[in-house]
């Protein structure tokens, strides 16, 4: 099954409240244009789906079909979600508020990981106060880059260290 990763991207972030499932419907219609599909029932129907549930239904079955075992840990997409909020917020489609916004929902959503912490924090406090845009600037290209390089949880987990998190703070004086 080609793009199935793409399409596994697309549904963390539809079971994390962002969006409504409409590029969901359009990876499966670009797999029956591409005649990717084969027989594949599900991808049929999801290409006539309406409404986030029927959506997020019949992606679950084509995710748990061809990827099984294999499907990345919601944490590995959400590391893979802020390297792709990066490349928006770098090419000036995303904001400060916008991305607090983004990462005010992630947090809590997968149980308030250390990794999450800085990055959170610093965004958050970077709305408000101009001290910490520099941190948070910091913090964010530390852990997209970190995500951005590994393939699952144990690689980022190798290579993260939060004493570097913790040194992204605002410095007064």
């Amino acid at each position: 099954m080609q793009q199935i990763a793409q399409l596994q991207a697309e549904y963390f972030k539809l079971r994390f409240g962002y969006g409504d499932g409409a590029a969901c419907v359009d990876w499966a219609v670009e797999r029956l244009v591409a005649d990717d599909e084969g027989d594949d029932l599900e991808i049929v129907l999801l290409v006539c789906a309406r409404g986030r549930e029927e959506v997020l239904g019949l992606v679950e079955v084509i995710i748990a079909r061809y990827l099984g075992a294999d499907r990345l840990d919601d944490e590995v997409l959400a590391g893979k979600y802020i390297v792709a909020l990066r490349r928006a917020y770098l090419e000036g489609k995303e904001t400060v508020h916008s991305l607090d916004t983004e990462l005010t929902k992630l947090y809590p959503a997968l149980a308030y990981p250390c990794w999450l912490t800085m990055l959170s924090r610093n965004c958050e406090y970077a709305t408000d106060v101009p001290e910490f845009e520099e941190p948070f600037e910091q913090e964010f290209k530390y852990i997209s880059e970190l995500w951005a390089n590994a393939a699952n949880l144990a690689e980022f987990e190798r290579q993260y260290r939060r004493e570097i998190s913790n040194q992204h703070d605002a410095k007064y004086g």
